[in-house]
Formats: structure tokens, C-alpha cells, sequence
């Protein structure tokens, strides 16, 4: 099975997940995330009509497995060097009438030229179906080949469907975007974001997790949070393992 994701990836720059969750996962990810849904978008980026919320294993640990599914981490182990790290995990509901984001690749503000190996991963798991109309992703397949060349016209997005408890992964260099909600439901999702271990993530997650809930986490994740070591030395706090700050009596 991962050899066949691994060749998706390779020829198209993602590959659909099918039906890792089931409904009553799904239910329970609605039924603790959508308190948290309190506000929208700070501009056309990030959506003025779609509700993000950052720093989720702080407000929830219901995510908790989509972040270290199996099927995912097995991708993850092929793609990047060992201690690959969590970037970014958001919850990303498109509410009725938002607009097609812009088009963007997600490991493009790492200043290194095209082509190159993806320098990140992303997964987007669909607690909501993905429609043609919802806001369903979209992607230009094979882009992720692309040299410094831009979308055109001529480019033909395709839209990422796939049912309930599904989950798209992709890599950072695939060209790909929200697409725009013409329906009038919701649509809810998650979204769980890697990088080499030698990479800054795009969340800080030593400061903005806590250490109770660092020590809380599977142990996957507490190594993706940045409690681990990329050899030599990276990751090193006062000369020592970082994980040592989790150890009863440390704070």
C-alpha cells in the first residue's frame, strides 16, 4: 500500500486516503471542534468567510490521530529524514459563499530554488464530504515538478472529492489551493502540516504547547512537537535532549 501511495505521489503530488475515519470519528471531531469556530479569516488568504483555529492540541486532543495515523507516518518515514516535525495543524471550516483561495505551494516560503524534493508534507482529512460545489481542494496535478513557473489560465485545477473520514496527502511543492464553497453548507476539515527535521516549523509548538501536554501526547507526536534531537545537535536545550524538560520535577 505505501508503495502505491509513494508512486500517486511521485506522478501526481498527492494521493486520497479513502475512509481512514469513520462517521462517528467524524462526529466527535465536529461535535469538539465547532466551539472553537469563533471567528474568520484576517484576510483573503486565510479566508474572510472560513473559520481556522490554531494551536489545537492546546484546545483539543481530539486530532490527535489524524496527526499520527499510521497510513500517514508511513509516508512521512519514506519521504523525510527521521524526527520529520509537525509545521502546522489547523482546523479550516469554509462557511457558504467563500471565494476560491489563492493558488500557492506550502513549502514555498523555504527560499530554496525549483525543482527540488518537497521540503514538507501536508494531510487534509475531510470531516465534511469534499464536492465539486463545498470547497473541496484543489490541485494542479503534477505541478509539484513545476520549475519557477506560475499557474496560467490554461491550468486546470481539479477538485480533491472524496467522502467523509477521507484524507488527501500531498507534498509541499504541489501547487494547490481552497477551492470556493457554492453550496450552502459548510464545509469542515483538518489539516496536519510536516517538515524536515533541519526546517523551522510555521508554528512554534514549544511555546505555544504546554508541557502537560506534551507529556499527554503519543510519543510520535511529542517527537514531531520538537522533543527530539536531529543529529548532531539540533533540538538541544542547555546541551541536553529536550525531552529531559518533561521529566517529573523539570516544570
Amino acid at each position: 500500500m505505501v508503495e502505491a501511495d509513494l508512486a500517486a505521489l511521485d506522478r501526481d503530488g498527492y494521493v486520497i486516503l479513502d475512509n481512514l475515519l469513520s462517521p462517528e470519528d467524524c462526529d466527535r471531531i465536529r461535535a469538539a471542534t465547532e466551539p472553537l469556530l469563533d471567528c474568520t479569516g484576517r484576510n483573503t488568504f486565510e479566508g474572510e468567510r472560513t473559520q481556522r483555529v490554531y494551536s489545537v492540541l492546546e484546545k483539543t486532543r481530539v486530532c490527535d490521530r489524524l496527526v499520527d495515523h499510521p497510513r500517514v507516518l508511513a509516508l512521512l518515514d519514506r519521504l523525510f529524514l527521521p524526527n520529520y516535525l509537525l509545521s502546522q495543524l489547523q482546523i479550516i471550516n469554509i462557511l457558504p459563499g467563500e471565494n476560491a483561495q489563492l493558488l500557492h505551494f506550502d513549502d514555498g516560503f523555504y527560499p530554496l530554488p525549483r525543482p527540488r524534493p518537497p521540503l514538507g508534507a501536508a494531510t487534509i482529512w475531510a470531516i465534511d464530504p469534499f464536492t465539486e460545489t463545498n470547497g473541496a481542494t484543489v490541485v494542479l496535478p503534477g505541478s509539484h515538478h513545476w520549475d519557477d513557473r506560475r499557474p496560467e489560465a490554461t491550468d486546470r485545477p481539479v477538485s480533491v472529492v472524496m467522502d467523509q473520514g477521507s484524507c488527501v496527502f500531498f507534498i509541499g511543492t504541489l501547487w494547490h489551493g481552497g477551492g470556493a464553497n457554492r453550496s450552502d453548507a459548510t464545509r469542515l476539515a483538518v489539516t496536519a502540516q510536516y517538515c524536515e527535521p533541519w526546517l523551522r516549523p510555521q508554528e512554534a509548538f514549544t511555546l505555544s504547547t504546554s508541557r502537560d501536554c506534551a507529556r499527554a501526547v503519543s510519543e510520535d507526536i511529542r517527537r514531531m512537537l520538537g522533543y527530539s534531537i536531529h543529529p548532531p545537535f539540533i533540538g538541544q536545550v542547555d546541551g541536553m535532549h529536550p525531552k529531559r524538560l518533561l521529566e517529573p520535577g523539570a516544570g
